[in-house]
């Protein structure tokens, strides 16, 4: 680093005419060097750099190509990223599960970990594969539990998401001011969650709700996280695909500042012509031409595809060159961001290669571990039934279908090694004396029923399988579900599995996989003790055996509302959240409510005080409260603030989140946490007025430890 740093004045320094093409010289600006660029640039060429990578191999241009990473490099797996030869990378809990662990700066490292591994496979003698744009984070909200991709969102509420979309945003891209250690392109823009029909589906809803709602977590990527890319989503909004939208250009390019670029889904342009689809444009050329003339530099298409047809656009007068020039301006500005464009001496991040496995590195390991830990949530705890203390036990029970796997996702990449629940609790209980009974999944359920019966206490592993173990869109479970088909049920079938366990022995535990809420209600009715996590992290048994032992003590919280069932929900294509969405408009009980998550111990709320006694239109704020446990073992509470609008003029939400920050306690320990507000943060979207309104009125200011449990609040004047 030293030495790279005194070579970079003498780099700098060196006349134009030691460069071949002056876009070659990094001390001119990065508008200069890419204008410099699309100049020299022939229309083939320029066609070719639409695609998967924008290299220009005649101009000495080593441009990268894409990844996907939502939770950890994918360069093997289910989905067969790493074809033909996959190479095993860190794999974290699934993005819900990240989410749960409520820890925005855990999850920066586990982005700086996979931008890490990204680089050094991609700059490595022996690899040199994958690309240094990473589809990551999914920035989309799941609004609806029937989702099929519910397992690649933080979660449903946008301000949650999106401070969660930042802080991956800026693990990935890392803490160099000039350069990128990777580039985030987010997914998938926007209000995109459903996959039955989702190649010509249109989401439909008011300026407020795009506003105040689906675009704020891709807003706070961008403005707060510094992504400069974003893949637009397959639907529509409001009739129009997201292809072609002109939000693309009028909000992200020009409110936001969004100077890199945007891609297109998968088969995107080819929908838009499809009559059984959007059915939008009535030939490719068309499509091509207002795909490009929205904002789009790279298409995820068949370069046969693709190319004909906007080369078919110029031809036909449907598009200008110049068009595909600015197009690609945003494509090179992120190369130059990337490094790829510079001696690599003044690049910090080009010296990352070896020819070691990268994930075995102890570090890696370390924060996989913490992910799955944290994202750990406890769901039950009946007359303190967990933890298990195994000086009190004799026998152990592990079964139920998941007991033995760690099951993988569509977008994993291939882990270097799994800890399965049960490897996870036989390491734990090694040397201990406690006999372990467990049944594999393919023994008939009278064996299951047997173990349980002769042991102490038996632990129950049941929920979703990630890729509903069956071919693309295709899941025989109902309540399953994955990209392209939603599910149809949220109920567990594997329940009934459960019942069998429970009336052999009282003493049983579920611990429930899931990548969407499930209506467990029954377990929830009856079982003592109910924990829960995601699918896909390599050290899942770790986590698990030590939440079930005490090693740690639970302190995920859950970040969707749970329906007891679809009747609490809308139709799934309604995307007015107004209608009984979200915890913020949800009508009725749920099973759990967002925020929620239980402890080994206990937490007492005090001294809750703001920093101003109103709170003007430009002015901002300190919330402060302190937080004591006060119960006798080392926890996690994850203290939350939320707000609502007394008189406001305009509907609002019952209440949103404005601020949430996960602490650790030892018992009798007091912390004070302290979150910031500012007035806008309490804005609405004034549609007549086509900007954001600080309304007057008197605010509610509410912290507890769930949505639905808020031990303090005050109410002041705002916008006054």
């Amino acid at each position: 680093m030293a030495a790279a740093a005194a070579l970079a004045p003498a780099i700098c320094a060196q006349p134009q005419a030691a460069y071949q093409y002056p876009f070659q010289n990094p001390s001119l600006s990065i508008e200069e060097r890419v204008s410099n660029i699309v100049s020299l640039m022939t229309l083939d060429e320029k066609l070719t750099a639409l695609g998967h990578s924008p290299d220009v191999p005649r101009l000495g241009i080593k441009a990268t190509g894409n990844s996907e990473g939502l939770h950890g490099v994918a360069l093997g797996g289910p989905g067969g990223w790493g074809r033909p030869f996959p190479i095993p990378t860190t794999q974290f809990a699934q993005e819900i599960g990240m989410g749960e662990t409520w820890d925005p700066d855990l999850i920066r490292l586990a982005g700086g970990v996979e931008g890490y591994e990204a680089r050094y496979i991609a700059q490595s003698p022996g690899t040199h594969r994958g690309g240094l744009v990473i589809f990551a984070p999914n920035a989309d909200l799941g609004r609806d539990p029937r989702w099929g991709r519910t397992e690649e969102c933080f979660g449903e509420d946008p301000y949650f998401n999106g401070t969660m979309v930042v802080a991956m945003v800026k693990g990935l891209q890392g803490d160099d001011p000039k350069y990128f250690l990777t580039a985030a392109l987010m997914k998938h823009f926007l209000a995109n969650s459903n996959e039955d029909t989702r190649g010509g589906s249109s989401s439909d809803f008011d300026e407020r709700l795009l506003r105040e709602y689906y675009s704020v977590p891709f807003r706070m990527g961008v403005i707060e996280g510094g992504s400069r890319a974003f893949m637009a989503s397959y639907n529509a909004m409001n009739g129009v695909p997201m292809t072609v939208h002109p939000i693309l250009k009028e909000i992200a390019v020009k409110e936001w500042g969004m100077d890199g670029f945007i891609c297109t889904d998968a088969g995107a342009v080819r929908n838009m012509v499809d009559p059984k689809l959007h059915h939008y444009f009535k030939t490719m050329p068309e499509a091509a031409a207002a795909t490009i003339k929205a904002g789009i530099s790279e298409f995820l298409e068949s370069p046969a595809i693709y190319r004909t047809a906007t080369k078919q656009a110029i031809e036909q007068g449907l598009l200008a060159e110049k068009d595909i020039d600015e197009a690609l301006k945003g494509r090179y500005r992120v190369m130059i961001k990337l490094g790829l464009l510079d001696p690599p001496e003044m690049v910090p991040y080009a010296s990352i290669k070896g020819d070691e496995q990268v994930w075995k590195k102890p570090e890696h390991i370390e924060i996989a571990r913490r992910v799955a830990q944290e994202s750990v949530v406890l769901l039950k705890n009946e007359n303190n039934t967990l933890p298990l203390d195994e000086s009190s036990l004799k026998s152990i029970a592990v079964l139920g279908p998941l007991a033995n796997t760690v099951a993988l996702d569509w977008y994993s990449g291939t882990p270097g090694y799994t800890i399965t629940p049960v490897e996870g609790i036989r390491a734990r209980l090694e040397g201990a004396g406690v006999a372990i009974n467990y049944v594999p999944k393919t023994a008939p359920i009278e064996e299951a029923v047997e173990a349980a019966k002769k042991s102490d206490v038996a632990v129950v592993f049941v929920g979703n399988h990630p890729t509903c173990d069956a071919g693309w869109a295709r899941c025989p479970e109902p309540s399953d579900g994955k990209e392209a088909i939603d599910r149809k049920s949220i109920d567990l079938r594997q329940e009934e599995f459960v019942k069998r366990i429970y009336a052999a022995n009282p003493k049983t535990i579920v611990f429930l996989f899931a990548s969407f809420p499930i209506a467990i209600n029954w377990s929830q009715a009856n079982v003592p003790a109910i924990l829960h996590m995601s699918h896909n992290a390599q050290e899942e048994g770790t986590a698990v055996a030590g939440a079930l032992f005490g090693d740690f003590n639970p302190g995920g919280r859950l970040v969707q509302t749970w329906p007891k069932s679809l009747e609490q929900v809308p139709p799934l294509m309604d995307y007015n959240i107004r209608h009984g969405r979200t915890y913020m408009y949800f009508k009725g009980e749920p099973l759990y409510p967002f925020g929620y998550g239980l402890s080994y111990t206990t937490f007492e709320y005090s001294n809750l005080r703001l920093s101003r006694p109103q709170l003007g239109k430009t002015e901002s704020l300190t919330v402060s409260v302190d937080v004591k446990n006060t119960g006798s073992r080392k926890g996690d509470e994850v203290v939350q603030l939320y707000i609502s609008h007394l008189n406001s003029k305009v509907e609002r939400a019952q209440k949103e989140l404005k601020g949430f920050k996960r602490i650790t306690l030892e018992p009798n320990q007091t912390k004070t946490v302290e979150m910031p507000v500012k007035a806008s943060d309490l804005a609405y979207w004034d549609e007549a007025q086509h900007g954001w309104v600080v309304e007057a009125g008197r605010v509610k200011f509410m912290v507890g430890a769930s949505s639905a449990d808020l031990r303090l609040e005050k109410t002041i004047s705002v916008g006054e």
